[in-house]
């Protein structure tokens, strides 16, 4: 990353990331701001949109010093464009006055991208999801051209114990908490390496990866997906089985209507359900791993007070028991098929 001599005195990183700095920014790569600035709902990375004179605003995500390279930033961005270029839904980043997607301002990396509305998809229509398995058929089948080489790609085993131990090295979980976790972690690891096993061998491809309703926007009768920057390669049903809510037989049935809408433009390995309750645990685990990594951010225990408290640790323990049961029992079954 370039050396920027604010970034050395400043507490955090994010502390030089000033209104002035954010407008500076903008106007360096032709954008005529009017000044006017609205920090969005975004903790890992900083997002804002941007007035434009006489234009409607834009969008601009600043991201976060230090987590992805600039390799990996751009693979993000060709990827967008290239589902964009396909016809997929998606929200693009824009080039900007150089010609490129990808500026730099002190220190900081930064993307543009158009200001879309709209609102989550409410995904127990079941011809939302059957829409929501068309896009994603011909979102996997882009992805599925080519494979990243800069962007990791989900390693569900490898990535539950690297962040269970930055749990356990950071002391996050309370002393008398510590025999419950720790009797409770190696139970869930042999679990969940008996349902990788159960699925089998399985394709990756470049997917979303971290497709839930909120990175959905739906508005009369459109359908955009947004917000890549957790794009990476994995099993398809990565992003499907976010979208899935309530008991399993509603979930089973959910998986239905999706995979009839994909099937129609890609095949499904139908034994990737037995990833279902594995990438669960692990989403869970490495949410709180997150949290860990980010405490230094100012952000973070402002808006996550509750992390640092015993009680939530006690929670946590109690959720994994209930994963731990729905890693014991069958996957879901699909209705009309095994």
């Amino acid at each position: 990353m370039p050396h920027d001599p604010q970034l050395a005195v400043s507490g955090h990183p994010y502390d030089a990331l000033t209104p002035d700095a954010i407008l500076d920014a903008l106007e360096e790569t032709g954008f005529p701001v009017s000044g006017r600035l609205f920090a969005l709902n975004s903790y890992e990375n900083r997002v804002y949109q941007i007035g434009i004179e006489e234009q409607i605003p834009v969008i601009a995500k600043f991201y976060r010093p230090g987590r992805w390279s600039e390799a990996a930033i751009r693979e993000e961005h060709r990827f967008t464009l290239e589902l964009h270029e396909a016809g997929i839904p998606v929200v693009a980043p824009m080039v900007m006055a150089g010609g490129d997607t990808l500026g730099e301002h002190g220190g900081f990396r930064f993307a543009v991208f158009p200001q879309r509305g709209g609102h989550a998809p409410d995904t127990s229509v079941t011809d939302t999801l059957f829409r929501l398995g068309q896009w994603l058929g011909q979102l996997h089948n882009i992805g599925a051209r080519e494979p990243f080489h800069h962007r990791p790609a989900f390693a569900l085993m490898e990535g539950l114990k690297t962040n269970n131990l930055l749990l356990i090295e950071g002391d996050w979980i309370p002393e008398d908490l510590r025999p419950a976790w720790d009797s409770l972690i190696p139970q869930l690891l042999d679990l969940c390496a008996a349902r990788i096993d159960d699925a089998g061998p399985v394709d990756t491809l470049r997917l979303h990866g971290d497709c839930h309703a909120g990175n959905i926007l739906c508005r009369e009768e459109q359908m955009l997906f947004v917000d890549l920057d957790d794009c990476r390669s994995g099993p398809a049903i990565q992003d499907m089985w976010l979208l899935l809510n309530g008991n399993d037989h509603e979930r089973g049935a959910q998986l239905g209507e999706l995979l009839e809408g994909y099937e129609m433009f890609r095949n499904f390995n139908r034994r990737e359900r037995h990833l279902i309750e594995p990438l669960r645990c692990y989403r869970q685990i490495a949410h709180c791993a997150w949290l860990a990594k980010r405490w230094d951010d100012p952000a973070f225990p402002r808006f996550f007070p509750w992390f640092a408290q015993p009680r939530f640790w006690s929670d946590q323990i109690l959720s994994l028991r209930e994963q731990m049961a729905a890693l014991q029992a069958p996957a879901i079954s699909i209705p009309g098929q095994y």
